[in-house]
């Protein structure tokens, strides 16, 4: 591996693209490591630590944005809201594809119908930056941005509404450049832009997570240093098999019959249709975690409720087995659902039949649709309860190890490291195969 590193640096022309993609990197999280102006960052560090040190509800209720900013949220940087505002804009315009007509038409235009698509995201990540950026400020204003682990001012002007707008501005223009490096980075370096940018945010806040583990049970049972080699030794084993499930597809075969055209003949090739068995991503645990703060945000505003109550017992902290059913269930659901909205077994078969291509033993048209659709449907069960048991093993790890809900080696955050990785590694393989160079996979 380390001489296809040489080799990649000693090609012109992937060096250059390399060097860029690490110096995007290095203003990335220049801007994350910002405060944004009017900030009184003396105060927000400590509150920071008191509340990592009290880990109550209220510091985990934003985690999951914390964990896509690199921990940046929190520290009310320029590039606060990170990624977070791109990724919910573009699953909202893939679902809303399979509601809105004229989406669907677009999508079917190919090039120009997906530039169409990217623009309207693009909107639409604004809007919800603006949204996201309101309310962490007002959040900031009124003290509660830390749950009531800390009293301290964070803001330096906190009633002054042009202070208030000229946060929210420069954190909703800190997200329009995220988004433009990204796609600086997609089309002048290696790998797609936006993917890279999430693994930088997410590989950003592993190690002090980490290193947490280790003192807090230092401080505990004075095992410090044995727990941190078992979290990792673990956290390898459990890296390795995501590997290996991320990789695993069921491929069936495909084959085209020969056909002429005028003097020509076409078709007569075989190939396949990749079925993975994580076809639907990290999508239905983002859903699922979303859906999970619901409740926690409902129950701040009326407190003092029965029901408020019950959900602050079983329904926020993540070692309750009723949140981890809860979470289970849900993961298994969004995974069934988002598969069925991406994969459409109806228009893979009706495009197979128009190119004359069909499965060996099915019949072309419906016979091959209710094929597809149970192969499908077979195959997303062992894929939905593998993301359901991955993102369970923080959960395991907090009831276990007494560690703080932003466990390094946590579901959302192995499959973005690894998807992310194995996805760079296999583009920067291609470029090196192309110029005769050994590639890292031998």
């Amino acid at each position: 591996m380390l001489s296809a590193f040489v080799n990649a640096f000693r090609t012109p022309d992937l060096r250059r693209k390399l060097l860029f993609v690490l110096g995007i990197i290095v203003l990335f999280r220049l801007g994350s490591m910002t405060p944004a102006p009017g900030v009184n960052v003396s105060n927000v560090r400590e509150c920071i630590d008191i509340a990592t040190a009290a880990d109550t509800e209220g510091s985990n209720l934003f985690s999951l944005i914390n964990v896509f900013s690199g921990g940046a949220l929190l520290q009310l940087t320029i590039f606060a809201l990170g990624i977070m505002p791109y990724i919910t804009a573009s699953i909202i315009l893939q679902l809303l594809v399979v509601v809105i007509p004229r989406l669907d038409s677009l999508k079917k235009e190919g090039q120009a119908g997906q530039a169409k698509i990217t623009q309207y995201t693009r909107y639409l990540t604004l809007g919800l930056a603006i949204l996201q950026a309101t309310g962490i400020v007002a959040l900031a204003r009124s003290g509660s941005l830390f749950g009531g682990a800390c009293n301290s001012d964070l803001l330096y002007h906190k009633d002054s509404i042009p202070s208030f707008l000229l946060i929210v501005l420069v954190m909703v223009a800190g997200t329009a450049v995220i988004m433009w490096f990204g796609e600086l980075i997609t089309d002048r370096g290696i790998g797609n832009g936006m993917s890279i940018m999430i693994f930088c945010q997410v590989i950003a806040t592993f190690p002090g997570a980490m290193w947490q583990i280790k003192v807090q049970r230092a401080d505990e049972r004075g095992d410090g240093w044995v727990t941190f080699a078992l979290v990792l030794a673990v956290g390898l084993l459990v890296v390795a098999g995501v590997i290996f499930i991320e990789q695993a597809q069921r491929r069936i075969p495909v084959q085209y019959a020969k056909r002429m055209v005028g003097r020509r003949q076409f078709g007569g090739s075989s190939t396949y249709i990749p079925l993975k068995v994580n076809q639907a991503g990290i999508i239905p645990v983002i859903f699922a975690s979303s859906l999970m703060y619901l409740p926690a945000l409902l129950a701040q505003f009326n407190p003092e409720e029965k029901w408020a109550v019950w959900v602050n017992d079983h329904l926020v902290l993540g070692d309750h087995p009723y949140y981890m059913i809860s979470f289970f269930v849900l993961i298994v659901f969004f995974t069934y659902f988002y598969v069925a909205i991406t994969f459409n077994p109806e228009e893979v078969a009706d495009n197979m039949k128009k190119y004359g291509g069909f499965i060996p033993g099915i019949r072309a048209g419906k016979p091959t649709q209710d094929y597809l659709a149970y192969v499908l449907s077979r195959i997303t069960a062992p894929g939905a309860l593998y993301l359901g048991l991955i993102a369970l093993i923080p959960m395991f790890a907090i009831a276990l190890l007494k560690a703080s809900q932003n466990f390094p080696f946590g579901g959302t955050t192995l499959l973005i490291i690894v998807g992310v990785g194995l996805d760079t590694v296999k583009q920067i393989e291609s470029q090196l195969q192309q110029r005769n160079y050994e590639g890292f996979l031998k």
